[in-house]
């Protein structure tokens, strides 16, 4: 597929056929993605591919601390798990809210689910020390994320990128036996589309690109 079109119409994915994910595709993807930039070309990420109807289940249970939260600050007109504005909705209303099945049926109905995973031991963290939540790290393992959704386009399959799961990362890295100094960057269900989408919306260059400073002239193609 040319290049363009595949980041183009690579869309999030979450509803599945019944078509098998074989190892042979899956390999074929990873091979490809494996190829993503990482700091220092560490390639500190570890994939751990889930088959086991009762890990995904498992993986259904996690997702609903995260889900919770989310869905009830997005009731209440908050911008779900921001880190700047604090949130005025309780314990109470969070434990109430119900997760619909098809914000987790993903996770049950995909060919495979791939859980992302990256060692902080080898990352460089170059905001570690600044006041605010850290998201350098993401860059060794990110690219590896979206490479593989790319190379799932290409073979015909893809999928969608979940952190619900990560509210509940302790019990995440316990399930899928992790060694100790890893954390979870994403947890991605992976088959087959029913529908292939071709338009994706998004916001257009000039609405988010700048020349110089945050408030320069919009960059345009003019």
């Amino acid at each position: 597929m040319e290049l363009y079109e595949a980041m183009r119409t690579t869309h999030a994915v979450r509803d599945f056929t019944d078509d098998p994910l074989s190892d042979e595709v899956l390999a074929r993807i990873l091979d490809n993605a494996r190829f993503a930039p990482s700091g220092g070309n560490r390639q500190g990420a570890h994939v751990v591919v889930v088959r086991s109807q009762e890990t995904r289940e498992r993986l259904v249970e996690l997702s609903a601390t995260g889900a919770r939260r989310y869905l009830a600050q997005q009731a209440a007109g908050e911008m779900p798990w921001n880190t700047i504005h604090p949130s005025a909705v309780t314990d109470e209303q969070i434990a109430a809210t119900r997760v619909p099945r098809a914000m987790t049926e993903p996770l049950l109905t995909a060919a495979a689910v791939l859980v992302f995973l990256v060692d902080l031991g080898v990352v460089a963290s170059i905001d570690s020390e600044l006041d605010r939540v850290g998201v350098v790290s993401g860059a060794s393992v990110y690219p590896l994320v979206w490479n593989t959704l790319l190379a799932a386009r290409e073979e015909g399959f893809g999928g969608v990128i979940t952190t619900m799961a990560v509210a509940e990362e302790p019990a995440l890295l316990d399930l899928l036996g992790a060694p100790e100094g890893y954390a979870v960057a994403a947890v991605v269900p992976l088959g087959k589309p029913v529908r292939q989408l071709t338009r994706l919306s998004r916001q257009p260059v000039e609405e988010f690109v700048t020349l110089e400073t945050y408030a320069g002239t919009p960059l345009t193609d003019d």
